[in-house]
């Protein structure tokens, strides 16, 4: 486990470095990430040439968290699990669901990365507090990050391993530059990262010069056999469904736990692009991930035809589920800087984007509403991340309508989200297949009934 004691602590860095050279001295290297983020999942799935899966409390229980462990390392020789924020950092002041309660549930030695720069001694007194706190937390070791100099890694090593009895594993430098440039409040995407190879190899050249990987290995090596917890079997269904996926770099957020799920249930996936393609033939319902179809408006825009067909697909009663990004595109229009690009015009409403993050973090919903997907009554736990809303909604012609009732976050609109129209749900919440798995069901209990009721007319 790579953690920290906030955020901006050079804990992507790490991990991804890491990825990256085991990779190249032949481990196979299996990401993971704590917490609801897709792009630094992006980054270690690209280092580590390697699907990378997401441990979170919050959206998966403690034997999901478990089984999907297991099941995703069992041909491993390393994994890497990347933290997020501080941690002890969480919704409560418990840290329920923190990135040291997946340190304790997955017994992994916990690498605690520390940003040195502007402080010295009391770097021992912040890992000291990280080890009482909670004794139980597996800390082993601890990396420096940002120093200035001989002198500054000098004091600081020589109180870390004095008072907190730990080994200082890497001593990195202040760089002159940074190898993944930033956006809102992450990382740029890999995809949408014209050097992004290049940004891989320079952090693993500088996981090699100032950390000690033997020593990691090693240390990763000390945790202890898991307990064996049943996998939580998805059953095909023996229908055979075709369902289309947008994946390119506009949509590009899609957790491989839910892609692995509906093909586990029996579903085909039939991938294409929004930016280039067009609309397969014969799809029983499609999925559009989230992403950034706001730095693609004008390619989204141009591309006429796949947009008119989802639009008649659409209507046609096509079962499309969307999230965020995927409710951008299915909106009419998106306003980027005061210029107006149309979308495909599935609901009838402007979608703006501001500077500011509109939604940002756990959500929980209650499916207060008839809808296509999930029964009423559920209680659903997703996250959300968006700088855009809704801007306007015009009147006239079909009236779409909001399913969920917002327990926890900011939604679509008034408290609201889910929003529906024919067989098409759209949504700023993301949903985890391993702790919802009435998100596999509805998609694919629909895909079937539309493909049968194709074969009946």
């Amino acid at each position: 486990m790579i953690a920290g004691l906030g955020g901006d602590t050079g804990k992507t860095s790490v991990s991804v470095g890491l990825c990256r050279l085991w990779k190249t001295r032949d481990y196979k290297v299996i990401p993971f990430k704590k917490g609801p983020d897709y792009i630094d999942m992006g980054w270690l799935s690209r280092a580590a040439r390697h699907p990378c899966y997401n441990v979170d409390l919050f959206l998966m229980n403690r034997d999901q968290v478990l089984s999907s462990f297991q099941l995703n390392t069992r041909n491993a020789d390393i994994a890497v699990i990347e933290g997020n924020r501080g941690l002890y950092d969480g919704l409560d002041a418990e840290g329920s669901v923190s990135t040291a309660e997946i340190a304790k549930l997955l017994e992994s030695p916990v690498i605690l990365v520390v940003n040195c720069r502007k402080v010295t001694r009391t770097v021992a007194a912040m890992v000291l507090g990280c080890q009482t706190l909670d004794p139980v937390v597996p800390i082993k070791a601890v990396i420096l990050n940002n120093l200035a100099g001989l002198r500054h890694e000098t004091i600081i090593r020589r109180s870390v391993e004095n008072y907190c009895r730990l080994p200082v594993v890497g001593a990195i430098p202040r760089l002159p530059s940074i190898p993944f440039p930033g956006r809102h409040l992450g990382l740029i995407p890999p995809q949408e990262h014209p050097a992004s190879e290049e940004a891989i190899e320079k952090a693993a050249g500088v996981m090699a010069k100032h950390v000690d990987i033997e020593r990691l290995r090693e240390i990763a090596g000390t945790a202890p056999l898991l307990t064996i917890v049943p996998e939580e079997n998805i059953e095909s269904t023996g229908r055979q469904v075709n369902i289309g996926i947008i994946r390119d770099s506009a949509f590009q957020f899609y957790y491989p736990e839910n892609i692995d799920a509906l093909e586990r249930a029996g579903a085909r996936l039939v991938e294409f692009s929004a930016l280039t393609g067009d609309l397969p033939s014969s799809l029983d319902a499609l999925y559009i991930g989230g992403g950034f179809p706001e730095t693609h408006a004008r390619a989204l825009a141009a591309n006429e035809k796949i947009r008119h067909a989802l639009k008649e697909a659409a209507e046609s009663g096509l079962p499309i589920y969307a999230e965020c990004g995927g409710l951008m595109y299915l909106a009419e229009e998106l306003i980027i800087e005061e210029r107006t690009y149309p979308m495909v015009g599935v609901f009838p409403m402007i979608i703006g984007v501001s500077k500011k993050p509109q939604g940002h973090g756990y959500t929980i919903l209650e499916v207060e509403s008839s809808n296509p997907y999930f029964k009423t009554g559920q209680i659903l736990h997703g996250h959300e991340f968006h700088y855009s809303f809704i801007q306007t909604i015009k009147g006239g012609g079909h009236e779409p309508y909001l399913a969920f009732k917002v327990q926890k976050g900011e939604g679509i609109m008034n408290g609201k989200d889910g929003l529906c129209y024919k067989n098409v749900l759209a949504t700023y919440s993301h949903m985890h297949a391993n702790g919802t798995r009435a998100w596999v069901n509805g998609i694919l209990n629909m895909a079937y009934i539309f493909k049968r009721n194709l074969s009946l007319n």
